[in-house]
């Protein structure tokens, strides 16, 4: 019972339930479908004032008062609101997405169960060049002949693995070390259960364009069920941490720098933010190269 003695309803929105159950498929077999959320907007607000009645604000004062948690990093309040999703994706974007340890899984077990002849399959223009700038990213895409022979390799390293993997079960090897010789294309999935700030939290990440493109793929179709259930918390989402900027004490001394009419290359300086090696050349990453950048995010807004 709420506080007035009127009955508790659980919160419903129907943008939300008409995603309930429907695969929006992601790469060659993967799909993400959200099965069930609890709390809504209302919910954030609620938990913020700690009051369970139907209340006196209106949504213009809801609306900002979402937006003010959100801008100073009020927790809690978004903790209220829960989304379980089902995810079927490859094993390779699966090590990505359990990283994010904020969030309850449970996941489909090859002890128990035979792997379906299913793996990913890149397109052409998605086999990218490793990233000059970026030990652990991509850049660009190769030509057309390496992708294809990439592509034909994967093709028949996976089928020659499924084939072995197969050949072990008739012969009688356990599924627990069958599983084993299965390359980390094929497809693994499970329940993913996380509540709305660990949510964004994963999203400010993986929607980056620094993500993998995978495993960004995954966080756009899950976005769409927040967006549905928290159309006010996902905007101010959108304003306050997709579409901000943070900048450190040294970036604001060089900004002050820019304000009182120094180059960008002598306000990096002033402030400490090298932009040029010891040896001469140029820097490609660093501090000094990333506020140049936040410079540039700036002008083309």
């Amino acid at each position: 019972m709420a506080e007035d003695g009127a009955p508790m309803t659980r919160p419903s929105v129907p943008a939300a339930d008409r995603l309930v159950g429907v695969k929006l498929p992601v790469l060659s077999h993967g799909f993400v479908t959200l099965i069930d959320y609890m709390g809504n907007d209302a919910a954030i607000v609620q938990a913020a004032r700690v009051s369970y009645g139907a209340g006196t604000k209106s949504v213009r004062d809801d609306r900002g008062l979402i937006r003010y948690l959100l801008r100073h990093r009020h927790t809690t309040p978004f903790e209220m609101v829960e989304f379980k999703f089902l995810v079927r994706l490859p094993i390779y974007v699966a090590r990505q997405m359990v990283r994010h340890r904020t969030a309850s899984l449970n996941e489909a077990s090859l002890r128990y169960s035979i792997e379906p002849d299913e793996y990913d399959m890149p397109l052409g223009e998605s086999v990218r060049k490793q990233s000059t700038r970026n030990r652990q990213g991509s850049e660009g895409t190769v030509s057309p002949e390496v992708a294809g022979k990439f592509r034909s390799a994967m093709d028949r390293v996976s089928q020659e693995a499924y084939a072995a993997y197969t050949e072990a079960l008739d012969g009688g090897v356990a599924r627990e070390t069958a599983r084993i010789i299965l390359p980390v294309a094929y497809y693994t999935q499970w329940y993913w259960k996380i509540d709305l700030w660990n949510l964004l939290h994963f999203l400010s990440l993986r929607l980056d364009a620094h993500a993998q493109e995978e495993i960004r793929l995954y966080a756009v179709e899950m976005s769409k069920a927040v967006r549905a259930v928290c159309p006010i918390a996902y905007e101010a989402f959108e304003d306050f941490v997709l579409g901000g900027l943070l900048f450190s004490s040294k970036e604001r001394r060089a900004l002050r720098r820019l304000l009182e009419g120094a180059t960008p290359e002598a306000a990096c300086k002033d402030a400490g933010l090298p932009l040029v090696r010891e040896d001469g050349k140029p820097m490609t990453t660093g501090e000094g190269v990333e506020f140049l950048e936040k410079l540039e995010r700036l002008r083309s807004s």
